[in-house]
């Protein structure tokens, strides 16, 4: 009788398509403030979110290996008609099925920025070329092939940045005070707030929850599966925030150490004095490899979501799934090409994934202590214990998000 193949426990997977969601223009731009205004002082919060976003990514992939549903899916079907069922519904679907459509319009156009740094081309064309390969990559024709590129751009965002940081030598000694001290001076509350709100993204559970099932739904052994998840989540959780640690610590040295005014526009000439005139190239290396992978990662988690909430077919050959994919591919790409910036979409985004993190991170919770659902999968008390406090940020981080987007 043949074996059946078993996957390696130790190594990248799924997980690496949660690094590429979180870690786009939106996040080298908060990494980079943080570290410009405050330098390395405000590294505890973004070691407290990437564990923050291992326990919660941990909980999505085990129901999903262990019910054979994505997140939404599961949601769905647990809470059934309850009023607070279908409050989650609408709000998958107002914070992640359009709000993707007015992030995917930023990361279009961090990458075309990239392009346009380094070419004689307008940033409207390379917008429109680079919608146009984040749409062809969605529809490759295996889910295999769509994780192999991902990896690749991870690995070459994750190079550029790093190798960077390192060769503008930081302060050891105040980056690790940084990471083990938390601090809160004068005016960093926000700077906080978007930190942890850059990471512990609500639309990533829906993302590796489906990712991973697809991944190991034909796994023989379910223990085996759960083991490969859990190393990929942590693995590939703390490489994204290795790469946003380098990003803050690039802007520590360069604009807080040195003492110049911090523009987003003059991140890359900055690292002239150490990489030549090659910086600007490998800084726009980076930032088109992170936009580009969130590209195609934002349409993923919308249609993941959405099509899973509503009871439609959540697979990447779904015909629903392509239609909502290539809805906020589109969608983003006319906004970027058209140079709008939809700052009423991104608002209104922010406010509903402000208010949908807390919501998630509870009924996630209340999902993984169902053993009707889960048998012997459940949560444990140490399990129990690590949610219960990251939910308890999650409601502060939210509530800070919503007041903050309240004009007084």
């Amino acid at each position: 009788m043949a074996q059946q193949a078993v996957p390696k426990k130790w190594g990248f997977g799924p997980g690496l398509l949660v690094t590429a969601a979180f870690v786009g223009p939106g996040t080298i731009a908060t990494a980079s403030a943080a570290g410009a205004h405050f330098g390395y002082v405000l590294l505890w919060a973004l070691l407290f979110s990437v564990f923050a976003t291992i326990s919660l990514q941990e909980m999505s992939v085990r129901q999903a290996l262990v019910t054979g549903n994505g997140l939404a899916t599961t949601l769905r079907l647990a809470l059934g008609g309850r009023w607070v069922g279908r409050l989650a519904i609408v709000l998958v679907i107002a914070a992640i099925g359009l709000g993707n459509m007015a992030y995917e319009s930023g990361n279009i156009a961090g990458a075309a920025l990239a392009l346009q740094s380094v070419s004689p081309m307008d940033g409207q064309r390379w917008a429109l070329l680079i919608g146009g390969i984040a749409g062809f990559l969605l529809f490759l024709p295996a889910y295999r092939h769509l994780e192999r590129v991902l990896v690749a751009l991870v690995l070459i965002m994750s190079g550029v940045f790093v190798l960077t940081g390192l060769l503008l030598a930081p302060v050891w000694s105040e980056l690790f005070r940084g990471l083990l001290v938390p601090s809160l001076p004068k005016g960093s509350i926000t700077t906080v707030i978007a930190l942890i709100g850059t990471t512990v993204v609500p639309y990533n559970l829906f993302l590796q929850a489906n990712a991973a099932r697809d991944r190991w739904a034909d796994h023989p052994n379910r223990q085996e599966a759960l083991t490969a998840a859990r190393v990929d989540t942590f693995m590939s959780i703390g490489l994204g925030g290795l790469i946003t640690l380098a990003l803050v610590s690039i802007a520590a040295v360069t604009f807080f150490t040195q003492g110049v005014a911090f523009s987003p526009d003059g991140l890359s000439s900055s690292l002239d004095p150490v990489l030549g005139p090659s910086g600007r190239y490998v800084f726009a290396v980076g930032l088109f490899a992170a936009g580009l992978t969130s590209s195609v990662t934002a349409p993923l988690a919308a249609a993941y979501a959405v099509c899973g909430s509503l009871g439609l077919d959540d697979s990447l050959k779904g015909r629903e799934f392509r239609i909502v994919a290539l809805l906020v591919v589109i969608t983003g790409t006319v906004f970027a090409a058209l140079g709008i910036k939809p700052l009423t979409l991104i608002v209104f985004a922010q406010a509903a994934n402000g208010l949908m993190l807390p919501i998630i991170a509870g009924i996630l919770l209340w999902l993984m202590n169902q053993r009707r659902y889960l048998g012997d999968a459940a949560n444990g008390l140490w399990s129990n214990l690590v949610a219960g406090v990251v939910l308890l940020i999650a409601v502060s981080l939210g509530g800070n998000k919503l007041i903050s987007l309240v004009p007084f």
